[in-house]
């Protein structure tokens, strides 16, 4: 049998350990962020004419710095030739490549994965990345989309 001060002092330890253990099952998914980008030729600067469209979805390990990505694109005015991640940069303003994409992969979808360095890591998490797919038609870029945490 439980005397009052028994149960009073049980609850508190009780809440601690629910506590905690809420704190450690969100550290365990803050290791994954997912991000998307829909690329579209309005968002390239400047702006295209273009039926192509996109979607990039992507996944950041925080701990490791590996970025994982699918990229789903259809209606460019011919094939890839390029595609890259880019920054930093915000949305309206071009940036130097950050993350080639091998030429091998750029049929649609294309995946593939980086290590990113902490700089790189820190302006991606900021949304200060983005991705375009180039064309023959369309040398700077066709469609594009800044890469920011899926909703």
């Amino acid at each position: 049998m439980f005397t009052r001060s028994g149960s009073l002092h049980r609850r508190p330890l009780a809440s601690l350990a629910l506590v905690l253990l809420s704190v450690a099952s969100v550290s365990a998914f803050a290791d994954s962020v997912a991000l998307q980008a829909n690329l579209q030729p309005s968002s390239e600067v400047p702006p295209r004419v273009s039926k192509g469209h996109g979607v990039l979805r992507a996944t950041f390990d925080t701990t490791t710095k590996m970025l994982q990505w699918n990229v789903i694109y259809g209606d460019l005015s011919g094939p890839a030739t390029m595609a890259h991640f880019h920054g930093p940069a915000p949305v309206g303003q071009n940036a130097k490549v950050q993350v080639p994409i091998d030429k091998t992969a750029l049929p649609s979808p294309i995946n593939g994965e980086a290590m990113l360095s902490e700089e790189q890591a820190t302006d991606l998490m900021a949304g200060k990345y983005y991705f375009n797919i180039h064309t023959e038609k369309n040398p700077t870029g066709e469609i594009r989309g800044q890469v920011m945490p899926a909703n």
